[in-house]
């Protein structure tokens, strides 16, 4: 579906689901539009809504087009990556590999990775995606129990997964928690709101009232470490509820 105005003409791609509620998302890195929707909302009720957020949707999809964007990685000398907030540059020495160990350590303002010569960009991939994941496991022993404290909110279980569209995820019937390795690239305060927001989840279910006035009690700069975390996303009435 495209919308317009006499300057302006914007994609949108439209996906109807069994949901009660229109969300709106425009998404990192290149500011793409999407639009979930009701089975039963017809095409033009859709499309007046959009019209309707036409300027919002425009300045989100310019303030992604003013951000520096990374293209995909190839690990090698020269790029960069992101480490709880930080940037580092990639310095990648190689070695033969029955000879050493992969290792990935920090240096002043670089990320020395020593890995195999014959290595694949995937397998560069996979080993810093592993490294990650260590970092966010020290991060989430310390920051979870915190939390828990705080709130009075326990999870029974928890652990951390590699995922492409949520930072984090609950099931409310076992108490146990997700987490994205790829949180070790946020800065710190960002972890925490995603612990935070699961802990909530435990008791709240949807993102109503009830759920926004129990991240407001414990940690009312929730909403701008969210929009740190997310980019620009605006959730219309959004009630999404965690799996």
């Amino acid at each position: 579906m495209k919308i317009s105005d006499e300057n302006t003409e914007i994609e949108v791609e439209i996906r109807k689901k069994k949901i009660k509620n229109l969300h709106l998302y425009v998404k990192p890195p290149n500011g793409k539009v999407t639009v979930s929707a009701p089975l039963s909302m017809s095409d033009a009720a859709i499309k007046r809504f959009l019209q309707t957020k036409l300027a919002w949707i425009k300045k989100q999809i310019a303030k992604f087009a003013e951000q520096p964007h990374q293209t995909a990685h190839e690990y090698i000398s020269g790029e960069f990556l992101y480490i709880w907030g930080e940037r580092y540059f990639l310095q990648v020495e190689e070695i033969e590999r029955l000879k050493h160990k992969s290792r990935l350590i920090l240096q002043g303002n670089h990320a020395i990775l020593t890995i195999g010569k014959t290595s694949t960009v995937k397998q560069r991939e996979l080993f810093v995606r592993e490294w990650y994941r260590t970092e966010l496991k020290l991060k989430v022993s310390e920051k979870l129990p915190k939390w828990e404290q705080i709130t009075g909110l326990k999870a029974s279980d928890w652990q951390t997964k590699h995922m492409k569209t949520r930072w984090g995820t609950c099931n409310i019937k076992t108490g146990k928690i997700w987490l994205n390795v790829q949180l070790a690239k946020k800065p710190p305060e960002c972890l925490e709101y995603v612990i935070l927001h699961e802990l909530c989840h435990l008791v709240v279910r949807k993102h109503n009232r009830q759920f926004n006035a129990l991240m407001d009690k414990f940690m009312p700069s929730w909403r701008e470490i969210q929009h740190i975390l997310n980019g620009h996303d605006f959730d219309f009435k959004n009630a999404s509820p965690c799996s």
